[in-house]
């Protein structure tokens, strides 16, 4: 057997005698020059953008966006924007509009905006595009982090809590009707799922982020079916981590606590229409809405924006509007998309200009406009 198999190794030699082979496999494995440096080389621009959706909103909303895009365009921040006008109030909403600003979210699945204004008038729909787009996109978990921010002084120096709010059912369910002539019912929606969803979404944001205790905050005293699902629901999951102090505490009682004394919180968690509220009130505590930022959260998808939610409609075209709120939504929107970067050179670059207290709006007590605040920004940007 050993002789015919050498036979046939000298036939096969033989029979290849004449023939050039080409080195297929050493080439397949081996670089060029070229591309041996594109390995060694961070990517082309182009390769390494980031696209992102933004809705300015109504009021103010443009006028933050616009410093937004100046200051990443100074920074040169690899994001791109797929700017979309979305208004109730502008006549700019519509089904086909809404639905391209949806594609737009689901593709990029990053997205910043600003504040988009509800109407009081019911004009035969209820849910407003807010809302249905909170809804359409399952962004359930409201994070506002409330920060003070260093050189500028208020009654509470040196806080740092956060609020987690639901947002997609409670109060703002958009189920009212008239049951007979002048008598409205209003339905709150409570469910056991989304409650214990928020409440595992709140507690593993204290896990991550080091956070030592989380409080639930409810009416259950009043409304015993309702607020007592959503208290009961955050206590079943709260068992589930031992290491991370749980409370719970009345949402009347917490707006007078967080005011005489807001160092006691740390995480917070609660139903939609309290988040609303808490959202205001915190805000209130380290200089106003015009200086903390936002995001919601789905399981696919966030969305920056800003803490506490206006479109300060009054100041549209004065050049007055702190842009702080939106740049600090942005920076945190960069560390999302693993820009740290760039989230640390923005988000330091406005506390900077803030704690040198040469460059401040109205509502901190300063004369600067927008774009001055924002040219300061960008000054400070290579500081």
């Amino acid at each position: 057997m050993a002789a015919a198999l050498r036979g046939s190794l000298v036939s096969l030699a033989k029979g290849l005698s004449g023939v050039r082979l080409q080195p297929l496999c050493v080439r397949s494995l081996s670089l060029t020059a070229s591309q041996n440096a594109t390995l060694e080389s961070p990517p082309a621009r182009a390769d390494s953008t980031f696209k992102v959706t933004m809705v300015p909103g109504d009021g103010v909303g443009p006028e933050l966006m616009t410093a937004v895009k100046e200051v990443f365009k100074s920074g040169d921040v690899p994001v791109e924007f797929e700017e979309f006008h979305l208004s109730e109030v502008q006549n700019m909403a519509s089904e086909e509009k809404l639905n391209e600003v949806l594609t737009s979210m689901k593709n990029n699945r990053v997205a910043i905006k600003g504040k988009i204004h509800t109407p009081m008038e019911y004009k035969g729909e209820l849910a407003s595009y807010e809302m249905r787009l909170r809804r359409k996109l399952d962004l359930f978990a409201n994070v506002v982090h409330v920060n003070s921010l260093p050189g500028y002084s208020t009654r509470h120096n040196n806080l740092d809590l956060v609020i987690i709010r639901e947002q997609t059912e409670g109060e703002y369910s958009s189920l009212e009707h008239e049951s007979v002539s002048g008598v409205v019912e209003c339905l709150k929606i409570i469910t056991r799922e989304k409650s214990r969803r928020i409440a595992k979404f709140a507690f593993d944001y204290a896990t991550k982020k080091g956070r030592s205790k989380v409080t639930a905050v409810h009416k259950a005293n009043i409304m015993k079916l309702g607020d007592g699902l959503f208290l009961q629901s955050c206590a079943e999951v709260a068992e589930l981590y031992p290491k991370i102090k749980y409370e719970n505490i009345i949402i009347d009682n917490c707006c007078m606590q967080l005011v005489q004394n807001p160092y006691q919180f740390d995480v917070l968690v609660m139903p939609n229409l309290y988040g609303n509220i808490i959202d205001n009130l915190a805000a209130g505590l380290v200089g106003g809405a015009g200086v903390v930022p936002g995001e919601s959260y789905s399981a696919e998808y966030a969305v920056f924006e800003t803490g506490a939610r206006h479109p300060f409609a009054q100041a549209v075209g004065r050049n007055i509007a702190n842009p702080t709120a939106m740049l600090l939504s942005a920076a945190n929107m960069l560390r999302h998309l693993n820009l740290e970067y760039h989230s640390n050179m923005v988000s330091e670059a406005v506390k900077r200009v803030i704690k040198q207290g040469k460059v401040r709006t109205a509502d901190l007590g300063g004369y600067a406009t927008s774009v001055e605040f924002t040219r300061a920004v960008i000054s400070n940007l290579s500081a």
